[in-house]
């Protein structure tokens, strides 16, 4: 069985080499995006079990990509977790209504962004590499 994908789409690098850092000693492939149209693209290609998302981008936003997620019949079901810097209770019950599975405000913890995905997909250890053990 193939590790699972998650897609990051945020139009920051650091952001996203961020997330991938996080993510590295997880079983997990992790693709990125810069933009909303970007990641529908590359969800479309890769169909990532999990796409955490930037709610601010340019090109296309977080909000107009989860709703346009929600109208595709394949990428439909696919959980999101919403990353965004606003922590208003307008915001966080639009990203809600529309599906988000759950959110996170910038700047956050790495803890609490493993937490928040290992409810949404089981992350496991990498497999170990075949350096010799000391």
């Amino acid at each position: 069985m193939s590790d699972p994908t998650i897609l990051t789409v945020d139009d920051s690098k650091t952001i996203r080499l961020l997330l991938a850092r996080i993510l590295r000693p997880f079983a997990v492939e992790v693709c990125e995006a810069s933009n909303g149209e970007e990641g529908l693209v590359v969800a479309s290609e890769k169909g990532p079990q999990l796409i955490i998302l930037d709610y601010n981008m340019p090109v296309m936003d977080g909000l107009t990509m989860l709703s346009r997620l929600r109208e595709d019949a394949v990428l439909k079901a696919t959980p999101v977790i919403m990353l965004t810097a606003e922590s208003g209770s307008a915001i966080i019950s639009t990203v809600a209504r529309l599906g988000a599975r759950d959110y996170i405000v910038k700047p956050f913890e790495e803890q609490t962004l493993v937490a928040k995905i290992s409810k949404i997909l089981p992350l496991m250890p990498r497999a170990a590499t075949n350096e010799p053990t000391p």
